[in-house]
């Protein structure tokens, strides 16, 4: 039956148990379990269990013997299942506030790569379509998450597992809202060998306590093998995990939060439907039209007794002889074809007519009653779509003499009762989202991240490796040019060749610049460490990330459309109107490009365009910071031109009129030195003497200047000599210059 046997046997292979570990008692927290049942879910457990009997049981429904049924309830819930939940949900992770930084940008791709590579891995869409299954008929669907890591030869796996919790697997604390609950705990059913290997270690043998047995509801185990129920329980008040089992007296196991959780349990709220007042206690859709439901079968039962008892019958008397076989042969005959049944003693009827020789059953009563039956049937499915809040259009019954607006009006009817059921769902797989990110986030090595996500992250490692090379070139520069100015011999020819000295330094300084200005890029670079450092840090990452997901309704193609169309119209429409103002004022640059973002903000085009939009806002931004050329300038400049022409013209002129005057002046001067000398004859020997002493004076002034003239040419033919020498050198030395300059 089961392999007891060799359970015993590989008992002595596990490891020993810690004797410093000693259990406590599980009797506190198996009662905190059995008490929540007593707070009003043993009532709801039974409810379900009659409800599901109902919904779909296969051995009473193949039951020949049962009472007719119009299955209602199935049809109802297959027709909410679709409407409520219909294709898996996908994360979507972005910076709140639409921060454009390069690191939190990064981030939220890493995470939401991967997030949506752990939703295909474990079957989103299974998990979810159980929530919904459950959430549809008992009204509630609960989801649990795990964090796993299995040990290989390169080091180990990291896994999330994302699992669907029984209706019977999940309790928590009674409390009247979520957030009032204290503890919650999930059910896992383990075979004694899954049992020994996970808590020989904190429990020892205290395992085979458990009671084990064939689950009632696991009718896929063929095998045989017995399971028991093993409760993971998280308190939040204690913030203590505890590992329990029904008939263990020891706690399995127990420790601190395994898991860094900002709401601390590892499961999201359940997806509720209706709840009793001030609890959290479920209250299927199905008792509130369950009366209706019982009436309709009855009624069906009614229907099938008076349809099988809608059959001709009649009578005629006894003893009829040759007239009763008669009757008899023209009742029973299926020919088409023989109308006529022939009588050989027609005289037998005597004076009585044939009409009177038989007295049919009234069949049209009964087939009265059937009619009225169906039409009350008809009556009470009506106010079953009515409670349930099915419309016709739901269903796909259309009544063509109907305006399109009332079948609108009853679509959005029908629409409004699920859109809970609908946001639920939606709740639920974004709060699954972001428990799988806070996980990875948090335990996750970077390796598998990168692999999860297939980004190509550099590490600071990497960085530093690139920069060190540079740094080193640009150091060599530096030094390079510090020894070549205390080296005298290149600083005497960079003083007599100060320009090519010049050109050579604005070269060297260039290139440490542009090295400079590569360093200073790769340091900007997003690294791997950067990110996981941003991710582990809880003070940051839920204010930092938005984690949500699209929506798991299937989306209505034509609708789909017409919002895309509305998103181009608007965008068109925006630009068409910013455009010419950032063009004639580019100052109004900021506030068109907060005008774009807020225009498009209630669309979801999508992370690569909303990071396009984001750019190109940016990019309108830094026009607006650029300079705003004066078109008058042209204006001004040929006007100066024009001026400068004019000025040309009156300066001739006046140069003109100021050489004439000169001209008068001199020879008016002249006249007078010739009338002063004629006047003064007695000064004109001493004027004479003076003139002749002037003239010594210009002699000598006149031999210094030629021989500084002289000078200055004899200057000049030396600075050449130089010159040629210096550039005579540097063509010799034309190798290590260059070189320097080029590091």
């Amino acid at each position: 039956m089961i392999n007891d046997t060799e359970d015993e046997i590989d008992n002595t292979a596990d490891d020993a148990v810690d004797p410093s570990l000693k259990p406590k008692a599980s009797k506190g927290w198996l009662k905190l379990i059995t008490d929540q049942e007593k707070a009003g879910f043993a009532d709801y457990q039974t409810r379900c269990t009659n409800i599901q009997k109902r919904y779909a049981d296969l051995e009473r429904l193949a039951n020949v013997t049962r009472d007719r049924e119009f299955q209602i309830f199935w049809a109802n819930i297959e027709v909410l299942k679709p409407s409520m939940y219909s294709r898996p949900p996908v994360p979507v992770v972005a910076p709140r506030f639409q921060d454009s930084r390069p690191l939190p940008r990064t981030a939220s791709e890493l995470v939401e790569r991967s997030t949506a590579v752990t939703f295909d891995r474990q079957n989103i869409d299974g998990v979810m379509r159980l929530v919904r299954d459950d959430l549809a008929t008992i009204a509630r669907g609960c989801m649990w998450i795990r964090y796993e890591t299995k040990s290989r030869e390169n080091g180990y796996t990291e896994t999330v597992c994302i699992e669907h919790k029984n209706r019977r697997d999940f309790v928590h604390d009674p409390a009247r809202n979520w957030k009032e609950v204290d503890w919650v705990a999930g059910g896992a059913w383990m075979t004694r060998k899954e049992m020994r290997k996970r808590f020989k270690a904190t429990s020892g043998n205290a395992y085979q306590d458990a009671e084990f047995a064939k689950r009632k509801d696991d009718k896929n185990n063929t095998d045989g093998k017995l399971k028991a129920r093993v409760w993971e329980l998280w308190s939040k008040s204690e913030n203590k995990v505890v590992w329990l089992s029904p008939g263990v007296d020891v706690v399995l196991d127990e420790g601190a939060p395994h898991l860094t959780l900002e709401n601390f349990f590892p499961c999201p709220q359940p997806a509720y439907g209706t709840l009793q007042p001030e609890s959290l206690i479920p209250v299927p859709d199905y008792v509130f039209y369950k009366d209706q439901i019982e009436e309709i079968n009855d009624i069906t039962n009614r229907i099938s007794a008076l349809t099988e008892a809608l059959q001709v019958r009649g009578f005629y008397p006894a003893g009829a002889g040759e007239i009763g076989d008669a009757i008899e042969a023209a009742v029973k005959t299926r020919d088409p074809r023989q109308i006529m049944v022939p009588v050989s003693n027609w005289a037998a009827f005597g004076n009585g007519s044939a009409k009177d020789t038989v007295v049919w059953l009234p069949t049209d009563m009964v087939a009265s009653t059937i009619t009225q039956l169906i039409a009350l049937r008809k009556q009470l499915i009506e106010d079953i779509y009515q409670i349930s809040g099915l419309s016709d259009i739901m269903r796909g019954e259309s009544n063509p003499n109907e305006t399109l607006g009332a079948q609108q009006i009853k679509t959005q009817y029908g629409s409004v009762r699920i859109r809970d059921r609908q946001n639920e769902l939606v709740r639920i797989a974004r709060d699954a989202a972001r428990i799988i990110a806070e996980v990875m986030a948090e335990n996750f090595q970077s390796k598998t991240l990168l692999e999860m996500s297939q980004m190509e992250l550099p590490s600071e490692a990497d960085i530093a490796k690139q920069v060190k090379p540079l740094e080193a070139q640009a150091k060599s520069i530096e030094k390079e040019l510090q020894g070549a100015s205390r080296d005298p011999e290149i600083a005497a020819m960079a003083k007599q060749n100060p320009e090519a000295a010049q050109q050579i330094m604005q070269q060297a300084q260039g290139q440490i610049a542009e090295i400079t200005k590569q360093i200073e890029e790769l340091k900007k670079t997003v690294t791997i460490d950067q990110v996981m450092d941003f991710l582990h840090d809880q003070k940051i990452r839920p204010f930092s990330l938005d984690i949500e997901t699209d929506s798991t309704i299937q989306p209505d193609e034509n609708a789909e459309k017409q919002r895309r169309s509305e998103f181009l119209t608007a965008l068109a429409g925006t630009l068409a109107q910013l455009g010419p103002m950032v063009q004639a004022q580019p100052e109004t640059a900021p506030f068109a490009a907060e005008v774009l973002k807020f225009a498009m903000a209630p669309f979801r085009p999508g992370r690569s365009m909303d990071a396009t939009i984001d750019e190109f806002a940016e990019q309108m931004k830094a026009m607006g910071s650029q300079p705003r050329p004066d078109p008058s300038a042209g204006r001004a400049e040929a006007d100066a031109k024009a001026n400068e022409g004019k000025m040309a013209v009156e300066k001739a002129k006046s140069d003109a009129a100021m050489a004439k005057s000169q001209s008068d002046a001199e020879i008016a001067r002249t006249k007078a030195e010739a009338d002063i000398a004629r006047i003064n004859a007695d000064a004109a020997q001493k004027q004479r003497e003076a003139d002749i002493r002037i003239r010594e004076i210009e002699a000598n002034a006149a031999a210094a200047a030629q021989k500084h003239e002289q000078d200055m040419q004899k200057g000049q033919l030396e600075i050449e000599k130089l010159r040629l020498q210096v550039l005579g050198q540097a063509q010799k030395n034309a190798a290590p210059l260059p070189a320097a300059a080029q590091l």
